[in-house]
């Protein structure tokens, strides 16, 4: 037997499901209903794993408040979650595509389609934390279902070389990367419907968690203002025109006193909120926005003293 059969064998991930054994034989419905039985159980595992989740967020925040970055690597189906979290942070959060950086064994081929034996290689790993100029003001997330795929290893352990913080996400107990992070996040999802089929439980499990770790630190560097997203860039009309609405919706005024105030503000949503929620002009609205490090809330409770 092989060294990686060996490491395979006892995990939960490659387990059969005895609730499934004859889902081949039975009828959509029920197929459906199995499917849907296994994926009740994913929410109360992710639950259980909210501190060390925590311990993620702090680490991304201090991370973003420096200058540094959010990186998510790992290969297959937790490969291409990290980069989609990745690639939804800019127009959501209106923040710098270079702050959250999804990293995938294989390269951009691999987001379409299987790039043979590329998740196999450490030393891969390693080098694509180099090309990144990963150093101690970064947060690299390694994401694995089994928990051993050898470049999401490589690229923690050379991330941990270089100083950065370093996270696990596995849904399996005791996996070996845990010898490589800071905090190791392990919701326990159970056995595949299908076995080993990890892009279904243990892939929505990694979804919730990256959604968490992304969405969390950008409401802690202040993207957010009460639950709306306050720092668009209108990069479009229409996100223009949701610029517009999120000031209405959140200072009461019509749609022409809106409007007047994105275009004074410089199109800078917060600028905007802050200057009609307390009269002050742009450039004192940036200088308190900038005294408050970049939340709205605290900036206008600052000008109203």
């Amino acid at each position: 037997m092989s060294d990686t059969f060996d490491e395979l064998l006892p995990l939960l991930t490659e387990a059969r499901n005895p609730k499934t054994m004859n889902i081949d034989r039975a009828d959509i419905l029920e197929m459906l209903t199995m499917i849907n039985e296994e994926d009740r159980k994913i929410a109360s595992a992710v639950e259980k794993e909210i501190p060390t989740i925590a311990g993620a967020v702090g680490f991304t925040i201090s991370s973003f408040k420096s200058g540094g970055r959010l990186i998510y690597v790992g290969a297959g189906t937790s490969g291409r979650l990290g980069v989609l979290d990745a690639a939804e942070c800019p127009p959501t959060f209106g923040s710098d595509p270079r702050m959250v950086v999804g990293v995938i064994a294989g390269g951009p081929e691999a987001l379409v389609r299987p790039v043979e034996g590329a998740e196999d290689s450490s030393d891969d790993g390693a080098k694509r934390i180099d090309q990144l100029l990963v150093g101690a003001r970064d947060t690299v997330v390694g994401i694995t279902a089994s928990g051993r795929t050898p470049f999401v290893i490589g690229a923690l352990i050379r991330a941990r070389q270089l100083g950065a913080r370093t996270v696990g996400l596995s849904t399996n107990e005791n996996p070996k990367i845990r010898d490589y992070v800071d905090v190791m996040i392990t919701p326990i999802v159970g056995p595949e419907v299908i076995t080993g089929s990890t892009r279904m439980k243990s892939a929505t499990a990694q979804k919730l968690i990256l959604n968490m770790i992304s969405t969390a630190s950008m409401i802690g560097i202040g993207k957010v203002y009460q639950n709306l997203m306050v720092d668009l860039k209108p990069w479009s009309k229409k996100l223009e025109e949701r610029s517009k609405k999120i000031i209405m919706e959140l200072t009461k005024v019509e749609y022409n006193r809106a409007n007047e105030a994105f275009e004074s503000s410089g199109r800078d949503l917060k600028v905007a909120i802050i200057v009609i929620e307390t009269g002050v002009t742009p450039e004192k609205a940036k200088d308190a926005l900038s005294s408050s490090e970049g939340h709205v809330y605290r900036a206008v409770s600052l000008l109203r003293g």
